[in-house]
């Protein structure tokens, strides 16, 4: 099965990448850096957005200038770590609008446990940005995929700091017709779940909360 990935190796997306691997690193410097990670990945995942042709006046003459086409996008984080990719893509694109998914991990079962959802209502008239730093078993990706196509999202792409060979491989055995961009695939999971070698819990990272 051909895997629709995109591993984003630009060498500062690498470089803030191993900082926030470090166990040192504290709360506050894991989030600033994530926010501009996320800023850096946003220019990958929105490469291909459609773009027309618009009318301008410049201060030297009138011409035909690129704009982007149709209806913005929507950005979605899956609750709560998903929040830290969502202020750099709101830099790049500030008149998204942002939908959320409340998904939790269940310890025992490593299946996700949905506890909220609220999204546009014409989200099947825009292309879709699925935000979680993590993409370890694919559990609750592929369940806020399945969400995100139920409420009619058409155009969807997935954004994620790291991801597990397993969690590519059940996304894209559920939904193949979704891209992923990840700055890394590492080894493997762990016993309980986590990706390795990792940077631990993305939310207690970046909360302080372990």
């Amino acid at each position: 099965m051909k895997m629709p990935i995109t591993v984003v190796d630009h060498p500062l997306v690498q470089h803030k990448l191993t900082l926030m691997r470090d166990e040192k690193t504290p709360s506050n410097v894991f989030r600033q850096l994530l926010r501009e990670v996320s800023l850096l990945l946003g220019y990958e995942v929105l490469r291909d957005l459609d773009m027309t042709e618009v009318t301008i006046t410049t201060p030297l003459g009138t011409m035909q200038a690129p704009a982007l086409s149709g209806k913005k996008l929507v950005l979605v984080p899956i609750l709560r770590a998903g929040q830290g990719l969502l202020d750099g893509l709101l830099e790049l694109v500030p008149s998204a609008r942002v939908g959320h998914i409340g998904l939790y991990r269940d310890h025992d079962t490593l299946r996700p446990v949905q506890y909220y959802l609220k999204l546009p209502a014409d989200i099947g008239a825009r292309s879709v940005v699925l935000l979680d730093p993590m993409l370890a078993t694919g559990n609750s990706a592929v369940a806020a995929i399945s969400r995100l196509k139920e409420a009619g999202a058409q155009d969807i792409r997935f954004l994620c700091l790291l991801a597990a060979p397993e969690g590519v491989k059940a996304v894209a055995a559920s939904h193949p017709d979704v891209r992923i961009f990840t700055a890394a695939v590492d080894d493997r999971l762990d016993e309980n779940g986590y990706i390795v070698p990792g940077l631990g819990d993305a939310g207690d990272r970046m909360y302080g909360t372990k």
